[in-house]
């Protein structure tokens, strides 16, 4: 089947402007690393110590072919101690940076959690550099099925028992016809997203103003959740969740049932002893969130009535159709915009003042240049804006994990040597790592907003790959790339538009959340120009 057109009419990828001047080192703008006042915050950064020592050349015919290095360890007792070493005693990052030291190599054998009774076999090939990651995209090597959240699979109960999208790999026939239904509702909701995303965010941060003014802080995170839910009903179905059954219930209905689904993956910072049995031994019993998930279900059963006719002609029931769709929302983009409109906030708001006024300045002069009007040309016009979504993409990808499974014997190349893996070898790769790779950009383990702009920012955007492929590819029904890419960037630049078309500047504080971060603004100095 042939993939149907895109969904928004202009590119959203980087481009390059008459009235923008190019560069080809953008990395040394002197305001790159300002910081004008503390910003406080929980959480605290990782050092850089990712360069392996063996610096060979990168061409394929230099490179050595090594065995991989690594160890799954003992029955039991080995994925138990890297499951200690992942959620506990490591946490994440320090647990893959720690073993890339020890191999000196950023291609190992490793065990992946949860593990226990949940994962029949937790080994995984880990792939940790830009150069080997992205054959975790390559449908001709690897296969994708019931790989979403890697090396278990949750209950199709919780899905109405079926296999949803995201877990079907496009060998199989279902993943046309709905990825194609995607399409269809990215397509038809377009004219809606700028007025219903103005509006609703509008909203939000009146309500943020409020609480800020009362209390002298304010929280992003509950707020943001029902932000985000109600312009995605409203822009996609047409439908305001308060005039409906659901009410405002979405956010806690949805944020429950995604924990029923990431459990294994997810700690609550509780003791190894409590949250391993808890969290990473069984499974939680599908039947407590039945009747919260049958609410959602109601909702987008009673709201998609254009789109399930269109399911109809493609061929999939009703039922089917509305199951993908409530994962779609709910799941997939209510979920990446939880976790990176936070990010967003925390990395700019980090940054400091002079980050912020420079960003407000180009929002506001083009969208003064046009009248008054936000257009989306205008938007690509705003060249630091873009380049900041996409430096928060690449330093924190929303979702960090990719998996795949080895459909035949072939060779996986890092920047130091290659490697044979065999046919059904599960392969990992832990996308923090590989797009903070210090080979491909420069000052990697710095947030730096100007990263992509000029020539050399726009070639660098095909190592940006949260959205299960490079920047600069497109999903189709035969990849397996977000559907809503070009909708993700899209609304995470109306965010940063509605910030800075009513702030100046801001003040945060950061905390840690089992998805993403807490945010809590302090203080919202109003646009004064």
């Amino acid at each position: 089947m042939a993939s149907p057109s895109p969904p928004f009419p202009i590119s959203l990828h980087a481009t390059l402007h008459q009235t923008t001047t190019a560069r080809s080192t953008p990395l040394k703008f002197s305001s790159t690393r300002v910081l004008t006042r503390p910003i406080k915050a929980s959480t605290s950064e990782t050092p850089p110590d990712l360069a392996v020592e063996t610096r060979t050349g990168s061409g394929s015919k230099d490179l050595p072919i090594r065995t991989i290095p690594g160890s799954y360890g003992l029955p039991i007792i080995g994925p138990l101690k890297d499951r200690n070493d992942y959620f506990h005693k490591q946490k994440p990052e320090e647990f893959f940076k720690s073993r890339i030291r020890k191999y000196n190599s950023t291609v190992f054998r490793v065990n992946m959690p949860p593990g226990g009774f949940i994962a029949d076999n937790p080994q995984v090939v880990a792939l940790l550099d830009g150069k080997s990651f992205p054959v975790l995209f390559d449908v001709d090597k690897v296969e994708k099925k019931d790989l979403f959240t890697g090396t278990y699979m949750p209950s199709t109960e919780l899905t109405g028992g079926y296999r949803i999208l995201s877990y079907l790999d496009p060998s199989e026939p279902n993943h046309a016809k709905l990825k194609s239904l995607l399409f269809h509702l990215l397509k038809s909701s377009r004219n809606r997203i700028f007025p219903e995303f103005k509006a609703t965010y509008s909203e939000l941060f009146d309500s943020i103003e409020k609480e800020l003014a009362v209390n002298g802080k304010a929280d992003f995170g509950g707020p943001g959740d029902a932000a985000a839910f109600n312009f995605l009903a409203r822009a996609m179905y047409g439908k305001n969740p308060a005039d409906t059954k659901l009410g405002s219930d979405a956010p806690s209905l949805i944020t429950k049932w995604v924990f029923f689904n990431l459990h294994p993956l997810l700690t609550l910072g509780l003791p190894s002893i409590i949250e391993d049995p808890l969290l990473h031994t069984f499974r939680l019993p599908s039947a407590l969130i039945k009747s919260d998930y049958q609410r959602l279900y109601e909702f987008f059963l009673e709201s998609s009535g254009e789109i399930l006719i269109e399911a109809e002609k493609l061929g999939i029931s009703r039922e089917e159709a509305a199951h993908n769709l409530l994962f779609a929302t709910c799941f997939n983009t209510w979920g990446g915009m939880k976790i990176l409109f936070s990010n967003l906030v925390k990395r700019v708001g980090r940054a400091g003042t002079k980050l912020q006024i420079r960003l407000a300045e180009e929002i506001r002069s083009v969208i003064k240049s046009n009248g008054g009007e936000l257009t989306m040309g205008g938007i690509e016009h705003m060249e630091l804006t873009k380049s900041v979504v996409f430096e928060c993409l690449r330093f924190e990808p929303p979702v960090p994990a990719q998996y795949a499974r080895a459909k035949k014997d072939f060779v996986i190349e890092s920047h130091d040597a290659a490697f044979r893996v065999k046919a059904g070898e599960m392969l990992y790769g832990y996308q923090p790592l590989a797009t903070r790779d210090p080979k491909i950009f420069e000052r990697a383990e710095e947030f730096v907003p100007e990263r992509f702009l000029g020539e050399e920012g726009v070639r660098l955007l095909q190592h940006v790959v949260w959205s299960n492929g490079p920047q600069t590819e497109n999903p189709t029904v035969g990849n397996k790339q977000c559907a809503g890419k070009d909708f993700v960037v899209l609304v995470a630049r109306l965010f940063l538009i509605e910030i800075f078309r009513r702030y100046d500047s801001f003040d945060i504080e950061v905390g840690s959340s089992p998805l993403g971060s807490s945010v809590t603004f302090t203080s919202l100095r109003k646009a004064s120009f």
